[in-house]
């Protein structure tokens, strides 16, 4: 997700259609205002699942520490390259359910 935008209630119900599209195919949020409301925002539902999914990763301290560590050693090509097959194998999951 980059950018957000703000529009207001009028012109969100007078496009509503284009606004879908928009949102959809350029994955930003758009901000709703609405005079004595509160704002709400237009966001792609899988991107609403994507933000929902990563704060719930990040909202265990000590999950959050081993995934920002793993994502730097993958930065920093510390991260050892395998395949798909090999970390099934590693962890596990490669052995069919019994």
């Amino acid at each position: 997700m980059g950018t957000t935008r703000e529009t207001t209630y009028t012109f969100a119900r007078d496009n509503f259609a284009a606004l879908w599209d928009e949102v959809t195919s350029s994955r930003d949020a758009v901000v709703i205002k609405r005079k004595g409301a509160e704002p709400v925002a237009l966001i792609a539902a899988d991107e609403l699942s994507s933000l929902l999914e990563t704060a719930y990763l990040l909202g265990s301290p000590a999950n959050a520490r081993r995934l920002l560590a793993a994502l730097q050693r993958s930065e920093t090509g510390e991260a050892t390259r395998m395949t798909l097959a090999q970390l099934r194998v590693e962890t596990g999951f490669s052995q069919e359910p019994r």
